[in-house]
């Protein structure tokens, strides 16, 4: 089969397009042909080696992938071959990544694909929705009437946290960094959105929440915590989910004053139960139309490197050229 790997990590141009043998499920595996697959920060970091996480070798990259059951393995209950699925969580843990025509996923982090949802925008959907879901309904605990704060509305964790938010009942304020991008928030149902290039971000959060948002959910990888505790209302919730080497310093005094709380988490550290659930709620919200995929770019999988390197401008660089998923198709 055509696979996107590496051989030994280091920049994208690491990354080999070429033939690999093709899986074959195992135990509780699933057979997947790939339809689509889509880029995350944590892909281009496995592969750079900035993570320090055990991959076999050569080692096929991707965490995210939508397809169709090719075969079932011995004891993998659920699905039969010609369902339509989704997932994430792949390429970590020592597992093999999805950057290819065929992958042999555990059933348990494989989710049926809705009726009417392709494989591109359930690709694109997979980490930043299950990510975002993890933040708002596991940690914070959204609910209906409160105000969410969220950072870089258009990328995307940012649009996943806008939709999903909305579709718990609460109102969003988003940052953008263009009118574009602001009206692509808008067009997402940001009640607030703030340019701030052009805007004072703490002027227009007091403006549209005098007292203080409920939760601010910081993709950030250098986060002002002094700003998010700010415009925190008393009891409100910061959730980090970015910035693995940031060491921004805490106004603890204001902080605990308000009876804030801090909620931390990293996505691929969630149990299968966790996603599954998550998963649950984001099929029902795609079948009605309350989440879509946010999607920047569509590429070839032999485009892999490139998408890497686009990747990387954006996320590390802040070049500003990305709003939304890149998704690779075979």
């Amino acid at each position: 089969m055509k696979a996107a790997y590496i051989t030994q990590t280091g920049p994208p141009e690491n990354i080999h397009y070429g033939e690999l043998p093709a899986p074959q499920p195992g135990p509780g595996q699933v057979l997947v042909q790939i339809g689509a697959v889509s880029v995350n920060p944590i892909d281009t970091y496995i592969r750079s080696g900035a993570i320090g996480m055990k991959v076999p070798m050569p080692y096929i990259v991707g965490c995210d992938l939508a397809g169709t059951v090719e075969a079932v393995g011995p004891g993998a209950e659920g699905f039969r071959p010609g369902d339509r699925v989704w997932g994430s969580n792949q390429g970590l843990a020592g597992r093999q990544g999805t950057f290819a025509e065929y992958a042999a996923v555990e059933a348990h982090w494989l989710y049926p694909t809705p009726e009417g949802v392709s494989d591109r925008d359930a690709a694109a959907t997979a980490l930043v929705a299950i990510t975002a879901h993890l933040g708002l309904v596991r940690e914070a605990k959204v609910q209906p009437g409160e105000i969410v704060f969220v950072h870089g509305g258009s990328g995307g964790v940012g649009s996943s946290v806008i939709q999903i938010a909305k579709a718990l009942g609460a109102r969003v304020v988003a940052t953008a960094g263009s009118e574009e991008k602001a009206e692509a928030c808008r067009q997402l149902g940001a009640d607030c959105v703030i340019q701030y290039p052009s805007q004072d971000v703490g002027a227009a959060l007091a403006e549209f929440a005098p007292q203080g948002v409920d939760v601010w959910f910081e993709t950030l990888r250098e986060q002002n915590l002094d700003q998010a505790v700010d415009h925190l209302r008393m009891r409100g919730r910061l959730v980090l989910m970015a910035g693995r080497e940031a060491r921004p310093p805490l106004p603890v005094g204001p902080f605990y004053i308000k009876d804030c709380k801090l909620l931390g988490f990293a996505m691929f550290n969630a149990t299968p139960d966790e996603q599954r659930q998550a998963a649950v709620d984001i099929n029902r919200w795609l079948q009605e139309n309350k989440l879509r995929a946010k999607i920047g770019r569509v590429m070839k999988l032999a485009e892999a490197a490139e998408a890497h390197r686009l990747q990387e401008e954006n996320t590390l660089r802040m070049a500003g050229t990305l709003a939304g998923k890149i998704v690779l198709e075979p």
